[in-house]
């Protein structure tokens, strides 16, 4: 599913699970230095690393650990979705967390 931004880009939503949005911001290296998701829960938005690290904002603490175990699980995933987007290639979705 792809939404617009506020710029009007459509993103891809890659993954959802227990009220939590997982999207790719693909071509935004210069914005954040290294692959990334951009994650929304309610009113609260944070960048993950796919290390599991938060680059900016920021969301509740359980929510924040079901992110974490989401990306452990997925890091293969995040890599190859994050080279295909930026190809320009069909982007894929990801697993909910379980």
């Amino acid at each position: 599913m792809l939404i617009p931004n506020e710029g009007g880009i459509e993103l891809p939503i890659i993954s959802q699970f227990y009220g939590i949005i997982v999207k790719m911001f693909f071509n935004d290296n210069i914005k954040h230095y290294l692959p990334h998701i951009h994650v929304e829960y309610a009113e609260c938005k944070a960048v993950f690393d796919f290390d599991s690290n938060i680059i900016s904002g920021k969301i509740p603490m359980k929510q924040r650990k079901m992110v974490e175990a989401w990306i452990l699980i997925h890091q293969e995933e995040l890599r190859a979705l994050w080279n295909v987007l930026n190809d320009d290639k069909e982007f894929f979705r990801i697993d909910p967390l379980k």
